[in-house]
């Protein structure tokens, strides 16, 4: 499914005149659980099992809990910050469900589903956040890079590991996870620039939250961001990201297309992030309550659970089995917060580069001999 631009046939207004349509997308779940059909996404999804359906439903449950549970922690002290994810399961543990072991994923600092559905431990998600660790889990293990601070970096660290695994002779297929403010970066349109020459096997997913910080998306794009990668041409869809089985079968879709040979593709998930950026941001000072209560409307964890309640593949047993495995995790990630090692200052040099690195051995040095001068 390429993109292409279309005109509400409600208003007669193209998508520009009042900003992206958020209604203008894929979807096969409506807001309120009811199946429609769709004939690109239905195809990627008919094979979905009762188990992979609830094993979907359980973990963006779990990532909910587990998102609380950072925003707690950091609220008390525990960590220096936390970037909430409320509102985004769908996409992040949707397209997370789609991948294969030997896929390898570059995310941003949101992306806390797509780290649990590659399976990161309860530390994983918090020690980086508590100063602790550079990065808090063994990417070889997770196949998994560190979350990206650095605002759309990762588009070209997975393009380039994508180019890479292309000359391995490898199937597997990288996948960058940024935010839509991320789309107005030089690097995301660079690393596109280089994934379309050498139709690198990478899916670059656009979490459309409608908020870059402040700024809203219509800031960042007059027209739906995914009308913007067929320009660079790569092939793209524009998706429900509050619609799990939707997230599920585009990259479904993506997926095939780059271990075919075919190269890249771009998935647009319009979505929401229904609290603040991070937890040192206020958005009350620059959002309007009824958005947020429409929105509220659109969640994607009730939304997968009328449907498959419809369906009867989940009832009151299985939800109170998933409420206690989301507290057991966050009881345990809790734990790997408060009863964190914190090691000596001057540790933070070690392990920054594979190999001894002169400059880093005397910047650690230098800092030494700083800290000794308290002692005196």
């Amino acid at each position: 499914m390429t993109y292409t631009q279309t005109r509400d046939s409600s208003t007669g207004r193209r998508p520009d005149e009042a900003g992206p349509d958020v209604d203008d997308v894929a979807r096969v779940l409506e807001p309120d659980g009811t199946r429609v059909a769709d004939a690109t996404l239905d195809p990627w999804i008919a094979d979905l099992s009762p188990h992979e359906l609830r094993a979907l439903h359980r973990d963006m449950a779990l990532t909910r809990r587990l998102d609380a549970e950072g925003v707690a922690l950091q609220r008390q002290g525990q960590l220096a910050l936390w970037a909430p994810c409320r509102g985004q399961e769908a996409t992040q543990v949707g397209t997370a469900h789609a991948l294969a072991p030997g896929d390898f994923v570059f995310p941003s600092y949101r992306e806390h589903g797509v780290l649990l559905g590659r399976g990161a431990k309860p530390a994983d998600y918090v020690l980086a956040w508590r100063g602790e660790e550079h990065s808090a889990y063994d990417h070889t293990t997770i196949n998994a890079a560190p979350p990206q601070i650095i605002i759309g970096a990762q588009s070209l660290h997975a393009t380039g590991w994508a180019m890479g695994a292309q000359r391995d002779g490898s199937t597997d297929v990288a996948v960058a996870y940024y935010g839509d403010g991320a789309t107005s970066q030089g690097d995301v349109n660079e690393a596109m620039v280089f994934a379309s020459s050498f139709r690198a096997p990478v899916v670059f997913v656009c979490s459309n939250n409608q908020w870059a910080i402040s700024e809203p998306v219509t800031v960042q794009a007059k027209y739906p961001i995914a009308g913007r990668a067929p320009g660079f041409g790569i092939p793209s869809m524009r998706i429900d990201g509050n619609d799990a089985l939707a997230c599920v079968a585009a990259m479904r879709w993506a997926l095939d297309r780059a271990r075919r040979g075919e190269g890249p593709s771009f998935i647009e998930a319009v979505t929401y992030r229904m609290g603040p950026h991070t937890t040192s941001d206020d958005p009350t000072r620059y959002r309007d309550a009824g958005e947020v209560e429409a929105w509220t409307r659109r969640d994607p964890i009730a939304r997968l659970e009328a449907y498959l309640r419809a369906e009867g593949v989940l009832d009151d047993s299985a939800l109170d089995e998933v409420a206690r495995a989301a507290d057991t995790l966050a009881a345990e990630v809790r734990a790997a917060c408060i009863g964190a090692t914190t090691r000596e200052p001057a540790t933070m040099f070690d392990h920054v580069y594979a190999e001894p690195h002169a400059g880093v051995e005397r910047q650690k040095a230098e800092y030494v001999e700083y800290l000794a001068g308290f002692e005196k």
